[in-house]
């Protein structure tokens, strides 16, 4: 498809901050779309030197922000994924210091360009995929200060490389600043769940969104995605447990505060079929500096399916 909007990609910078110019004004509710380009360069950077002080391009930019008319702090911004488009490769790659695998890997720099063709991935010679191409930072402006777009996942949204937020996919974020100011960045083509190199195949791409704006509904404490057959409720806490804790208690209040169920029946349903995973690597709190990409606390999903509320009508 086609975006009403197209946003290249040299307005990618690092970080979510409320002092950054908007790029684009849209009207929400009006299906509008709006295409957000990224860019891979600082992996070709990469594949050319294998060196990590030679980098010149950013990790992660992300393209913004988008000024919502109407959004004000304490409402949801609801950002319906329509498609993402890739462009003909996507990038493996190993961070020194970085990911579940970084002790087998060791501080050399690996890279390997995985050609994309007719929907489908090469990551090695033997082994090709179907993409399935997801956004890995998106995210809404925080209050004061800047937040990351590497480490860590915020309330605001971010880096949380969650495979649901996808095509068909509509992501709510919390609205701290007039306007919301979204941005988007660091599309992957395919990226298994826990993302262990921390990178996945990541991918150029465009994500084609459209923005609508949700009112008087409940304060989010973190992000909730809505798929065609699930409500995801992201926990973001220190140390895991606390992540879990939390969002499994946005859940209950799901169930509970917005759709009126008893807490009895919204404690049975969930330990039945509200089911739990770890999410992306990127931790919930900031990682020491001195070690940039050790995550701290942890990003995790918890699933309600659609079904049960509507059980029995």
């Amino acid at each position: 498809m086609t975006p009403d909007h197209h946003l290249p990609n040299t307005l990618g910078r690092p970080g979510y901050t409320a002092d950054r110019e908007p790029v684009l004004r849209v009207t929400p509710g009006t299906g509008e779309t709006i295409g957000f380009e990224t860019t891979d360069a600082v992996y070709a950077e990469l594949d050319v030197h294998h060196d990590m002080a030679q980098l010149q391009a950013p990790i992660n930019p992300v393209t913004g922000p988008v000024y919502v008319e109407g959004a004000e702090p304490g409402d949801t911004l609801a950002v319906t994924i329509h498609d993402i488009q890739l462009t003909t490769h996507g990038w493996s790659v190993s961070l020194p210091g970085s990911g579940a695998l970084q002790h087998v890997m060791g501080d050399r720099v690996f890279t390997r360009r995985c050609p994309i063709e007719d929907g489908v991935v090469r990551v090695s010679d033997r082994h090709t995929f179907p993409v399935r191409p997801m956004i890995g930072c998106i995210g809404t402006a925080p209050a004061e200060g800047e937040n990351s777009t590497i480490m860590p996942a915020y309330a605001e949204g971010g880096n949380m490389d969650v495979t649901e937020a996808r095509p068909g996919s509509t992501v709510y974020l919390p609205v701290r600043v007039p306007g919301a100011l979204l941005s988007i960045g660091d599309i992957h083509a395919i990226m298994a769940e826990g993302e262990s190199s921390f990178v996945a195949i990541e991918a150029q791409g465009t994500a084609i969104v459209s923005v609508d704006v949700v009112k008087g509904g409940p304060a989010l404490r973190a992000p909730r995605i809505e798929t065609a057959d699930e409500w995801l409720f992201v926990g973001l806490g220190e140390p895991v447990q606390e992540s879990i804790r939390r969002g499994y208690e946005d859940a209950f209040a799901f169930l509970v505060d917005e759709h009126g169920w008893s807490a009895d029946d919204a404690y049975a349903v969930l330990s039945a079929v509200g089911d739990s995973k770890l999410g992306g690597p990127t931790g919930s709190g900031a990682p020491d500096p001195l070690h940039p990409f050790d995550a701290v606390g942890a990003v995790t999903l918890h699933r309600v399916p659609k079904a049960v509320l509507t059980a029995g009508d």
